[in-house]
C-alpha cells in the first residue's frame, strides 16, 4: 500500500482517495452502519416455522471487530429487530444496538448527544432511501457499491465492494488506514 500526503490522491487497497476523503475518513470518531443491505446482502430468508435467516461475512467482521478493538465505537441503526442482528453486533463489540427504528434521524441525535460528538465526527453507512437524511448528515455520508442511486448520488464516498461482500470490512480499513492503525489479523476473533 502506497501513501502520499502531498499527492492529490492516497493509493489504498480499493483504489486512489482523493487526500480531502481521506482526511475526512481521518476525522471520523463513530461508525453508524445500517444493517440489511450493509452488513448483509439485504435479502431476508424466511423458514416454513417463521424463522428469519441471515448471511454476515466474515471479512465484515473482521474490519469491524478491528474498529472497535482500535477503540473507537459503532452503532447500528436499523428498521428491522432481529435476534441474528444482536448477537452478531455484541459479537462484534458493537455497544450501541438500535432496531426496530422509525426514526433514524432522532436516534442518532440522541446517539450523538449520549457521546458527546457531532456531526463531523460521523460516519455513516446506508444502501437505501430510509438512510439519505443521516448520508446527508454525518461528516462522512457512505454508500455502499450497490446501494439505491439516490444513495450514491448523496454519498461523499461508494464503496467498491457490495454490501454483505465486504463493503464493511473496506470502510473499516480505510478508516484505520488513515490513521495509521491498521491491525494485522492476529488476535482476532470473529
Amino acid at each position: 500500500m502506497i501513501h502520499n500526503r502531498t499527492a492529490k490522491t492516497i493509493n489504498t487497497w480499493y483504489g486512489d482517495i482523493s487526500t480531502t476523503l481521506f482526511e475526512q475518513f481521518a476525522q471520523v470518531e463513530l461508525l453508524i452502519l445500517d444493517v440489511d443491505g450493509v452488513f448483509s446482502d439485504g435479502r431476508i430468508y424466511l423458514g416454513n416455522q417463521g424463522e428469519e435467516l441471515k448471511a454476515f461475512h466474515t471479512r465484515d467482521g473482521f474490519g469491524l471487530k478491528a474498529w472497535t478493538d482500535a477503540g473507537y465505537p459503532a452503532a447500528v441503526i436499523t428498521g428491522r429487530e432481529s435476534s441474528i442482528v444482536e448477537r452478531r453486533m455484541k459479537h462484534l463489540g458493537v455497544t450501541h444496538i438500535f432496531q426496530g427504528v422509525k426514526n433514524k434521524v432522532e436516534r442518532y441525535e440522541q446517539l450523538l448527544d449520549n457521546l458527546n460528538l457531532n456531526d463531523s465526527q460521523v460516519a455513516y453507512v446506508g444502501d437505501d432511501v430510509p438512510d439519505l437524511q443521516l448520508i446527508n448528515r454525518a461528516k462522512l455520508g457512505i454508500a455502499v457499491h450497490d446501494a439505491h442511486p439516490s444513495v450514491q448520488l448523496a454519498a461523499q464516498y461508494i464503496t467498491r465492494c457490495h454490501g454483505g461482500f465486504g463493503a464493511v470490512r473496506e470502510i473499516c480499513d480505510l478508516l484505520l488506514l488513515s490513521r495509521g492503525e491498521l491491525p494485522s489479523a492476529e488476535g482476532v476473533s470473529l
